[in-house]
């Protein structure tokens, strides 16, 4: 999504370079898209948690114990 954005903003300078208008505002449309759906990405990375399970132990996976 971040090499779309970034071609797009190349996209935009050509098209305004040659004066073609709307190209570029089309282009624009599709970059603030490109732009919403990053920040919407960025958005449910920040909500993730992660959930620590722990590795147990071979003894209390055997349930078994090394008493003598």
């Amino acid at each position: 999504m971040i090499q779309i954005r970034d071609n797009l903003i190349d996209r935009i300078k050509e098209a305004e370079s040659h004066r073609w208008l709307g190209e570029a505002e089309g282009l624009k449309v599709s970059l603030a898209g490109a732009r919403a759906k990053l920040t919407e990405m960025d958005q449910i990375t920040a909500r993730r948690t992660t959930t620590q399970l722990g590795m147990p132990t071979f003894t209390e996976a055997a349930g078994r114990t090394n008493i003598q």
